[in-house]
């Protein structure tokens, strides 16, 4: 293997070998004749050749090294034949250095020339304030107005008034309508033309969550109406569940709204298919059971049919038909606190569907989340009596109280959209809440409260808040679970 190996080059270690060279050449008094000699014979032995023959290699920067400078085929020892020897090893050139290896300082970037304002009218320059608020303008235009702005105050109002409605339209919220966009709306419109035959307000809320979650039916298609939904409730205070698909959970409303629709002498969506006990959960097993096939999207047609025939005959019957009895089998519910709940049930499923095709789906208004826990409310003394008779009361503190007597009582708040307070009687459905006979407290948000009724939290999960005696905490926490069913 020869000797002439690549190594990395040392300026120090080649200037000490040229000068020993150089001492050595002046001191053997060697002749010109000699060095013609020499170089006759092939040997160099000048600066930059080794004693052995060999020329060193090249060194950049240094005279007849290297590809650039002087010694660039000029030298005798340069040129193509130099490196075509046998077992000579090809010139490696160094790494190009970097400009910031050099230390010199980088070239400062060229400063952006500012456009000069431009000399306009000023009704000119109050025609470009929206074009402006828009950052539509261009250079020279939007320093004219921006120049302008500091010297009339009437513009700078109207630029800032311009600049607030397009942060308006461009805000990062979701794309989804807001709930109550659909009672403002209306509230205005009626507050212009009062209608002919007014909703009920009783019924507005069925009215508004059958109106949103058919909006959010609309575009779904096969995929979604097939995809799976999991019903939730308490049964026998145990979490139960039911696996179904979107398309079974609009019939399964479709037959429960059918309670309602018969009070009121319309159709029965199950026809021949009714079962003897008409209870929500009894008619909804027969509607499934009794389908030739698996519901699909044919089933939103008839559902959205029935929600406008309830809402458009108990706009016509008036607020005088609010106490008319529906049956729900086991117990029975005035007519204005029927169309409340098919409201609530509507909602809940709503959630249910949306979490299925994973898409937001928001709680109701304030005024109609009230609603909903105002009804959950008034249900809860005749829940905990029924609870009582079937010996599922945990609190043994009960005192007998004749009916309307204040009693013990237990406050149930209700924060967020929809709050309020409410005493609920615990000794008597007939008795009377009271504050000074107030045993506990719960605090709980509106939509929270709504989903344990919905059997959709737990009750050990829901309260945020508990103050006072702890067994009729559980027992009013596990009352409002009993309420939810299929």
């Amino acid at each position: 293997m020869s000797d002439d190996r690549f190594e990395p080059y040392d300026d120090h270690g080649h200037a000490g070998r040229d000068h020993e060279k150089h001492e050595e050449h002046e001191g053997d008094g060697e002749r010109p004749e000699d060095a013609d000699t020499n170089a006759d014979a092939g040997t160099h032995t000048g600066p930059g050749n080794g004693a052995d023959g060999t020329r060193e290699r090249d060194v950049p920067g240094r005279p007849g090294g290297g590809t650039d400078g002087p010694g660039d085929g000029t030298d005798p020892g340069d040129g193509p034949d130099r490196d075509a020897g046998a077992g000579r090893s090809a010139r490696i050139p160094p790494p190009r250095a970097s400009v910031e290896d050099t230390g010199q300082p980088l070239p400062a970037p060229a400063a952006a020339a500012m456009p000069e304002p431009l000399m306009l009218e000023h009704r000119v320059l109050k025609s470009l304030l929206g074009a402006w608020a828009l950052a539509a303008c261009a250079p020279e235009e939007a320093a004219a107005v921006e120049e302008h702005l500091g010297e009339c105050g009437a513009c700078a109002d109207e630029a800032l008034r311009l600049r607030d409605a397009v942060g308006l339209l461009q805000r990062p919220e979701s794309l989804d309508l807001d709930p109550g966009l659909r009672t403002r709306v209306l509230e205005t419109c009626l507050k212009r033309r009062p209608p002919r035959i007014p909703v009920p307000d009783w019924a507005s809320a069925y009215d508004a969550e059958t109106a949103r979650l058919d909006a959010l039916l609309q575009d779904f298609g096969d995929t979604e109406w097939h995809a799976p939904v999991r019903l939730r409730w308490y049964e026998a205070d145990e979490a139960a569940t039911r696996r179904t698909t979107v398309a079974g959970v609009i019939a399964h409303l479709l037959a429960v709204d059918g309670l309602v629709a018969a009070a009121l002498g319309l159709p029965d969506p199950l026809g021949d298919l009714a079962p003897g006990q008409a209870t929500p959960s009894a008619r909804t097993e027969a509607f499934w059971r009794g389908a030739h096939a698996p519901p699909t999207r044919s089933v939103r047609a008839p559902w959205r049919a029935q929600t406008h025939d309830l809402v458009r005959t108990v706009s016509f019957t008036g607020s005088r038909a609010g106490r008319m009895p529906v049956s729900y089998g086991g117990y029975e519910l005035p007519l204005h606190d029927a169309m409340l709940d098919r409201a609530f049930e509507c909602w809940v499923h709503g959630e249910d569907i949306a979490e299925a095709v994973d898409y937001p789906y928001e709680p109701p208004t304030g005024r109609h989340l009230h609603g909903m826990v105002d009804l959950a409310a008034r249900m809860l003394p005749a829940v905990l009596e029924a609870r009582r008779q079937a010996g599922q009361e945990v609190s043994t503190e009960r005192r007998l109280v004749e009916a309307g007597a204040p009693g013990r009582s237990l406050r149930l708040e209700i924060e967020g959209s929809g709050g309020g307070e409410w005493l609920i009687p615990l000794d008597s459905p007939a008795a009377k809440g009271s504050a000074e006979h107030e045993v506990a407290h719960i605090a709980l948000d509106g939509s929270e409260f709504c989903r344990l009724a919905a059997g959709h939290v737990s009750p050990q999960e829901a309260a945020a808040g508990q103050v006072g005696d702890k067994a009729a905490i559980r027992d009013v926490l596990l009352a409002a679970a009993s309420m939810s069913r299929i």
